[in-house]
């Protein structure tokens, strides 16, 4: 059972512009079903390799130029993470050709791969960043051409038919049942089962691939940590401490995490770009699922009645406007505004050289008393767009001029 990706249409406009395009994200997000999926349709048939079984692999590693020989394009080649040497032998390939979209590439490894990537095929490749399935995808809401913002934002997602309503225990059952697409599949896996498999996977693959940890159980400690910390600033020396770890350690683990796409910074608002790198960021999950399992929340009852709800609705909000901008190709221009006084908004999108401030919150009797945040920072003198509530609301109302209350399920 094939769920339509909102990032199928951006994917087909880079492969007639480019010779490579490669579909970077975390494992088990369908970059691969995705592949396959759209080589279905091509005359030509599109072969298909992957780098994780032996005899492909050990082909790319000992003869990259038969390799590529042997597999042709158009090809998908899978897993190209494992054999990154693979890359500098295809530029040549590529240099010679005049056909556009010839290599589909697959990995799920960032920062080693983004290196490889620009040392051998800078300006010929398009790259494509994908995470599990939107609330939107899901429920197979007809793909918007502009990302979520307040100001645009869609009564196609709320209205949409077969569309959840998305009260408390509906949104935590997400929450806590995570995006990964097996999850939608009639022979979904038990949630606990497929994470626990998944973290032993990523801890014996990706992070001794990645970096030499001899003691792995102090890295799951971690893991669960980090997990606790979600929507809170993030402090290295109290991970370090808790974790009894180096600070340093601490940091090189983080880097890991983001590497591998399992969680993402977010900065601080400054019109001083500088010190939006440097201040320190909230940490979140990409997959709340993933972070609920390591925090131990089992069920969407527990959760939303736990210590970390709020913390987890944030995450969740978080994790889908990202998908909204990357599954249409875009990097997501979100931050987060505090003051020295602690007003805080939780989200900040800016574009059109304005700021389009969020709030979440846990609730669904909102009121002007949830907007302080906002006001502090118009009073700050920010140009401000639209502005939203995202909350337990269960249709969209205006809080004020500037404004308005949306339900969850409005992010597309």
């Amino acid at each position: 059972m094939y769920t339509t990706r909102y990032l199928e249409r951006h994917l087909l406009e880079l492969s007639r512009s480019f010779p490579v395009v490669l579909l970077t994200g975390p494992r088990q997000v369908g970059k691969t079903t995705l592949l396959r999926h759209l080589a279905e349709a091509e005359e030509p048939a599109r072969r298909y390799v992957s780098l994780d079984e032996l005899g492909p692999g050990e082909m790319a590693r000992q003869d990259p130029d038969l390799f590529l020989q042997r597999y042709p394009p158009p090809v998908i080649i899978d897993e190209v993470q494992l054999v990154p040497e693979l890359l500098a032998r295809l530029k040549p390939v590529v240099d010679r050709r005049t056909e556009m979209g010839g290599y589909w590439l697959s990995g799920s490894q960032h920062f080693p791969l983004m290196r490889g990537v620009s040392e051998s095929l800078a300006g010929r490749v398009g790259i494509v960043e994908m995470l599990g399935l939107s609330q939107a995808e899901e429920y197979r809401v007809a793909r918007s051409s502009e990302p979520f913002r307040p100001d645009r934002a869609l009564t196609a997602a709320i209205e949409a038919p077969g569309y959840p309503r998305l009260d408390l225990l509906g949104l935590f059952e997400r929450i806590v049942r995570g995006s990964f697409p097996r999850f939608v599949h009639p022979d979904a896996p038990p949630v606990n089962a497929f994470y626990g498999s998944y973290l032993q996977t990523y801890v014996e693959r990706d992070v001794r691939a990645l970096l030499n940890i001899v003691d792995l159980a102090a890295f799951r400690r971690f893991l669960r940590l980090a997990a606790a910390r979600v929507g809170q600033l993030l402090s290295f020396s109290d991970l370090a401490r808790d974790t009894g770890i180096a600070v340093s350690t601490a940091r090189e683990w983080l880097h890991l995490l983001e590497a591998t796409y399992q969680i993402y910074l977010l900065r601080p608002y400054y019109r001083n770009l500088n010190k939006r790198q440097i201040k320190t960021p909230k940490l979140y999950f990409r997959d709340t699922g993933l972070a609920c399992y390591l925090t131990g929340w089992k069920t969407a009852e527990t959760a939303a009645s736990g210590a970390m709800a709020g913390h987890l609705l944030e995450c969740y909000v978080v994790s889908e406007l990202l998908k909204s901008y990357q599954h249409r190709g875009a990097e997501a221009p979100i931050w987060f505004y505090r003051t020295k006084e602690k007003h805080e908004v939780d989200v900040v999108i800016e574009e059109d050289g304005r700021l389009f401030p969020i709030e979440i919150k846990l609730i669904a009797s909102p009121s002007r008393r949830d907007l302080r945040g906002i006001e502090a920072l118009k009073r700050a003198g920010a140009e401000l767009g639209h502005g939203a509530l995202m909350c337990l609301v269960d249709q969209p109302f205006a809080l004020s001029r500037e404004v308005e209350a949306l339900p969850v399920r409005s992010l597309a």
